[in-house]
């Protein structure tokens, strides 16, 4: 009995082996994935703060408030890989420039809106951006992926608003100070935690601050900082058209797939791996256009 127990168990034990290679060696395979999209720039003269570029994850939460994105599955084939790049940051009183998008086969995240200058609206994006001095509307954040842009506010002392971020809104100036930059949102994909997609502060004689990767605004005698690369944040107004504002943080594609599958990349992609637990996680930093591709297989 104790030998036809024990082989009946090895059979059991070897069918569901050969179920899991099925699954995992050969496909559909489960994918985890972060994609953030190019942060979009600060506005000049009391320009707002440009909007942290659009967030979109299965692996934890989205931005704008959203939940977890449905679980990916994808089988051997040739997939869209796409890094958003950063807005520019408005000149001579100028707005932002909006950011660019990012893809991961049919994950699209938007680009972070471009903040206001002098006298203008913040963009519409990923997250909105900051409105420029003065009574001017922040963008508005695209569902699911990031928050509003702040709005500037009536009256000469209220500065350039704060850029809205994956995780909460822009605010609006107060005073001599410029707004607030929105909140990122934090991934443990890669095996850290890591907060990215914040929105950049608006430029003021005191500069609005900014976190997650957003660029803080300037003030009197400095200039409006960047968004920092591969987080999507969004760019610093600055304070008046002679100083500089900051451009949008690049942004970045980050997934896994099973150790028994392997990705390749075609040859504009810059990228790394690690092996994280059963996964190799792939962390994509840059492509050279919208045409770059992985095979997974």
């Amino acid at each position: 009995m104790a030998v036809t127990s024990m082989a009946n168990s090895s059979i059991r034990d070897f069918t569901k082996f050969n179920n899991m290679s099925t699954t995992f060696g050969v496909g559909p395979f489960p994918v985890s994935y972060l994609v953030i999209a190019g942060g979009g720039g600060g506005g000049s003269n009391s320009g707002g703060g440009g909007g942290g570029g659009g967030y979109r994850t299965n692996a934890g939460t989205s931005g704008g408030g959203g939940g977890s994105e449905s679980l990916l599955s994808l089988a051997r084939g040739v997939y869209t890989v796409t890094v958003g790049g950063g807005g520019a940051g408005g000149s001579s009183s100028a707005a932002g420039t909006t950011g660019s998008n990012s893809v991961f086969s049919s994950i699209i995240s938007s680009g972070g809106g471009g903040a206001g200058g002098v006298s203008t609206d913040g963009k519409d994006g990923g997250s909105g951006g900051g409105a420029g001095l003065t009574d001017e509307d922040g963008g508005s954040g695209t569902a699911d992926q990031g928050f509003d842009g702040g709005d500037s506010g009536a009256g000469a002392s209220q500065r350039g608003a704060g850029g809205g971020g994956a995780g909460s809104v822009g605010l609006t100036g107060v005073s001599d100070a410029g707004g607030v930059g929105g909140g990122g949102v934090s991934s443990s994909i890669t095996g850290s935690s890591v907060t990215r997609a914040g929105g950049g502060g608006g430029g003021g004689p005191t500069g609005g601050s900014a976190s997650g990767g957003g660029g803080a605004g300037g003030a009197d005698a400095t200039n409006g900082t960047a968004g920092t690369v591969n987080t999507g944040g969004g760019g610093g107004g600055s304070r008046s058209a002679a100083l500089s504002t900051g451009a949008g943080g690049s942004g970045v594609v980050i997934f896994t797939v099973p150790t028994q599958a392997t990705a390749t990349f075609s040859g504009g992609v810059t990228q790394t791996s690690a092996v994280v637990g059963v996964n190799t996680v792939y962390t994509v930093t840059a492509t050279s256009d919208t045409n770059q591709t992985v095979t997974i297989s």
